[in-house]
């Protein structure tokens, strides 16, 4: 049975010291991270299937899923729980192909309803739209409004994650506005004390907002 995307979804940083990638890893997951993207931009493929095979066996010794960014091949490869794909990877089709209907595929949508309607059409698990604020890790990123998450909440039978600049301070307008889970790199993995700031983003989903008790 997949796994749902939901709550806390942590975003790897770029970081070729794979002992301390995997420990921030596991600090996140111990704060309650339910979902892992593993993102690097490296061209060293050695080191992206050992991080990406460590970082598959500690999600599964968490129950935690485990999702690649852009690599369809390296989600086969360490038997990942699924791939996340942007505007210039495969389609979902493909992606199931290769991965199998067991797996999940998530979307990136960035600002566009009509992209995440076509990856709903197509199969995808769930859709993401961002950035909804300034990203150190994509500075020049299109900038979503967060109507749209009010759009795909009511319109799509899909998890719809939000992503961009996300912060303890920021977060909790995306979920009252219909963010099932809540993409984090820097705000999460630059934190003095990892399990901590996980620990305060997970629980922001268990806080009622004015729109559930609506």
């Amino acid at each position: 049975m997949k796994k749902l995307v939901n709550g806390l979804y942590a975003i790897t940083p770029e970081l070729p010291d794979s002992i301390a990638l995997v420990r921030k890893v596991g600090e996140a997951l111990a704060g309650g991270a339910r979902v892992i993207q593993y993102r690097s931009k490296s061209t060293d493929m050695m080191l992206r299937r050992s991080q990406a095979g460590e970082i598959a066996d500690l999600c599964r010794a968490r129950d935690a899923l485990l999702i690649i960014n852009d690599s369809v091949e390296l989600a086969r490869e360490v038997d990942a729980g699924g791939v996340h794909l942007g505007r210039h990877d495969v389609e979902v089709a493909t992606a199931r192909l290769v991965l199998g209907s067991g797996k999940v595929i998530g979307v990136s949508c960035y600002n566009e309803m009509a992209r995440a309607r076509i990856a709903a059409a197509q199969g995808a698990d769930y859709v993401a739209f961002g950035s909804f604020f300034p990203s150190a890790t994509k500075p020049l990123s299109l900038r979503a409004g967060i109507e749209v998450l009010r759009i795909a909440r009511s319109e799509l039978a899909l998890p719809v994650v939000a992503i961009g600049g996300i912060t303890e301070d920021n977060a909790a307008s995306l979920i009252a506005a219909g963010a099932d889970a809540i993409a984090v790199i820097s705000a999460l993995f630059d934190a003095p004390d990892i399990e901590a700031r996980a620990r305060r983003l997970a629980r922001l989903f268990q806080v009622p907002t004015c729109e559930n008790q609506a």
